[in-house]
């Protein structure tokens, strides 16, 4: 059978959205300068679907920066992967810097974050040895679970038991030459929930393992210094290797790993998607160290975060939605129904009422369920929120009662 014709027949679960849907549910444009206000379809809407945590990609004083440094250095240079013709002075103040920002000894610059942990991951296990990891991880953990070699084990999610038991397991099958890594998120990017480091980090004592965390959605909004969910939650050095990524709080492409320098110096050697890769272009490092800058000179961004998240979530409860009880800036807000009822309150808000969200079905989330996640940002103010509220207010009754709906179908 040809291959083409082959794909044509399984077009994938998101397949429909990206064909029926392209444009406005996938692959929406969002245009104009970054912030909490952009154009969609021709008309201006309050965004609610953008990861600039700190409002730090639309500031002036970065976006000058970031072309003072284009024009310096064009974004040719470094020619060629690090391991060869890459490396710079600039990207080892970098590794640095990040290094010292999360309390960790050594960090290692990743071209992108979804390739990066992808390829950490692969490099850290062997055939011998065991990955157990949670069960609601992001794609890139489970595509890097899927590269590496080692026996995998999932549990359930932030289960303390279901994990201890996958623990053990692995403890029970262990050679003398097998090692355990176990990956975890450290503020999950859709519920918002923050993974139970310090009770696994406990587990420690009983069984011999190396904890990898993926802060994507915790670097820059948690802990008194931004520096993440291990800090928020007292248990940084209990974290054995720490992931962050300049794609949400500091609205920018790349990542890093911090771990001790013997993990970095192996990684530099076997991180496969950076050896074969081009190195980081020298206006995005430079750009990458003035927005670190910034956001540990202007920790009243981060306050300002918090406030218009508690203010947004507050709003929404007191209309009558179920806003999950996320611990981090994520807001998800939950309801039952079905896939026509996602795409109607994208609709409704976005065309009505000038508010642009996003939402998931299955499968993302259970069959049945809907989630519209909202991502508020220092950038929003006051009146964005209410205008907000006021869009989700109107439209309630239509949720409310595809919500009672569902239920009586499936009760």
């Amino acid at each position: 059978m040809d291959l083409f014709d082959k794909l044509q027949g399984r077009p994938g679960p998101l397949g429909k959205f990206t064909s029926d849907g392209y444009g406005y549910y996938t692959f929406p444009k969002l245009e104009g300068p970054l912030g909490p206000e952009m154009e969609f379809n021709g008309k201006n809407v309050i965004v609610w679907s953008i990861n600039d945590y700190l409002g730090i990609g639309g500031r002036q004083e970065v976006k000058e920066y970031d072309a003072e440094v284009a024009e310096k250095y064009g974004f040719s240079a470094p020619m060629g992967a690090r391991l060869m013709t890459g490396n710079s002075t600039k990207h080892e103040e970098l590794e640095k810097e990040l290094a010292d920002f999360v309390h960790k000894p050594d960090a290692l610059l990743l071209n992108y974050g979804y390739q990066g942990i992808m390829s950490v991951i692969h490099a850290l296990v062997d055939r011998n040895d065991f990955l157990i990891y949670d069960e609601l991880s992001h794609a890139c953990i489970v595509d890097g679970k899927q590269l590496a070699m080692a026996e995998k084990f999932v549990f359930k999610h932030n289960d303390i038991d279901s994990f201890e038991k996958q623990l053990e397991r692995a403890h029970r099958r262990a050679k003398p030459d097998s090692s355990i890594l176990v990956v975890t998120e450290g503020a999950f990017g859709m519920t918002g929930d923050l993974g139970i480091l310090k009770e696994m980090i406990a587990l420690k004592e009983k069984y011999p393992f190396r904890l990898l965390v993926d802060d994507a959605h915790g670097l820059g909004t948690m802990g008194e210094d931004g520096s993440g969910t291990g800090t928020h939650l007292g248990c940084q050095d209990g974290i054995d290797i720490y992931f962050g990524t300049f794609a949400k709080s500091f609205a920018l492409i790349g990542a890093f790993v911090a771990t001790e320098p013997r993990v970095v110096e192996f990684l530099k050697a076997n991180a496969r998607s950076q050896i074969f890769a081009k190195s980081v272009p020298m206006p995005i490092v430079e750009s990458a160290r003035k927005r670190l800058e910034l956001i540990q000179k202007h920790p009243e961004w981060r306050e300002r975060l918090w406030e218009n998240t508690l203010k947004l979530r507050e709003g929404l409860r007191e209309i009558g939605y179920n806003v999950l009880p996320a611990e981090c800036p994520v807001t998800p807000v939950l309801t039952q129904g079905s896939t026509d009822l996602c795409t109607l309150i994208m609709r409704k808000l976005r065309e009505e009422h000038g508010v642009f969200v996003s939402g998931v079905t299955y499968p993302v989330v259970p069959k049945g369920t809907v989630l519209i996640r909202l991502i508020p940002t220092a950038a929003h103010t006051d009146q964005h929120i209410q205008k907000t509220l006021a869009g989700f207010n109107a439209i309630k009754d239509v949720v409310f009662e595809a919500a009672r709906k569902q239920e009586r179908m499936t009760a």
